[in-house]
């Protein structure tokens, strides 16, 4: 089919109302390299790992600009993220109109840059998940509603880790946005592991773990 975003799959082991799982990888990757995950992850999930729309030179792909400028220093391009927001949000409902899926039992897994897209799609459209892995990456403010109501977030469950030296994303960052999560009481697991940025062994086994109940 053509898609609004390129995207592989792995199919369920159910041939129908399969539990969705879609992946975002991070900054100047593809959708490649969490896809790597699939054979380790439970057989019943529909896996649909999604590149990010913006190519870049040489190669790699990002769901928003990562600027870097003398005068304002590393900054985020907001409206490319928003514009990369919506077309997830828009992509999660194509899934679930062309693939075997439950639409309501939906899990993004996101990476970093991945991440921060997968928290901005799920405090501004909670409709359209359940679950939300997000690894090594935070909330940004700048990408989701200013006035939230914290009872349309009263079914999702997040599930947050970060590298304690992480060199990429600080990981005063991702304890922050615990604090936002905790704000709007909405249920979550955080653990903080001895990496950079990346996912360690345990990270994969304790997130893993907890997906399983929750599927």
């Amino acid at each position: 089919m053509s898609s609004l975003l390129h995207h592989i799959t792995r199919p369920s082991s159910l041939n129908d109302n399969a539990p969705l799982l879609i992946m975002f990888h991070g900054y100047g990757s593809d959708e490649n390299d969490l896809f790597s995950f699939a054979s380790e992850l439970p057989e019943e999930l529909f896996i649909i790992s999604v590149r990010a729309p913006y190519p870049m030179q040489p190669y790699g792909n990002a769901w928003y600009t990562i600027n870097f400028d003398a005068e304002k220093g590393k900054w985020s391009d907001d409206e490319e993220a928003k514009s990369s927001r919506d077309l997830i949000a828009n992509f999660i409902d194509e899934a679930c109109n062309n693939y075997p899926v439950d639409n309501n039992n939906i899990t993004l897994l996101g990476f970093s840059q991945g991440t921060i897209l997968s928290y901005g799609v799920a405090l501004t459209y909670p409709e359209k998940v359940n679950n939300i892995i997000a690894l090594s990456g935070y909330v940004n403010t700048g990408i989701i509603p200013t006035n939230m109501n914290p009872s349309k977030f009263e079914h999702l469950s997040f599930y947050c880790s970060h590298g304690s030296v992480d060199q990429v994303i600080p990981v005063d960052w991702a304890r922050k946005s615990i604090e936002f999560l905790k704000g709007l009481n909405v249920e979550h697991h955080y653990s903080e592991f001895p990496v950079g940025h990346g996912v360690a062994p345990q990270n994969f086994y304790e997130f893993n773990e907890w997906l399983k109940k929750r599927i």
